[in-house]
């Protein structure tokens, strides 16, 4: 797996603050990460996921660990989507420090309607973007 087999990429700086006693990124920092690899896929570019009157709420994170971190640095996210449901999202994230493939994530999201707070289908548009985001394989 290398960063360049995902549609998405992103990064973050890491900070002294997220390491932990043995000198490594502490392990809940890694959930952390991969929550700027989704947001930048909600909120940037030219069609970003979010819609006025809806948000995304994450429903199951799965983290697989393959190897340590070390600050000072950058890490780079790589994210892609596995799979659209009516109202949910499936996505695969991986997180790089150079060429070292540090975690492996699975999530899923779900749009919610901010008045309702129930579950609401995805438009066209969302769809849409979201199939231009599709691992391959």
């Amino acid at each position: 797996m290398r960063l360049l087999d995902f549609p998405a990429k992103n990064f973050d700086k890491l900070r002294y603050g997220d390491t932990d006693r043995q000198g490594h990124v502490n392990n809940a920092v890694f959930a952390t990460l991969f929550e700027t690899g989704r947001v930048g896929v909600f909120h940037e570019g030219e069609s970003p996921l979010v819609t006025p009157g809806f948000s995304f709420v994450i429903a199951r994170i799965a983290i697989d660990y393959r190897a340590e971190l070390f600050w000072p640095g950058r890490v780079d996210i790589g994210t892609g989507v596995k799979k659209v449901g009516n109202s949910s999202v499936t996505f695969l994230q991986a997180l790089f420090q150079g060429e070292k493939l540090a975690a492996v994530a699975e999530s899923v999201v779900v749009q919610v309607d901010a008045a309702a707070r129930r579950p609401a289908v995805l438009g066209e548009a969302a769809r849409a973007r979201l199939a231009g985001l599709m691992m391959e394989g």
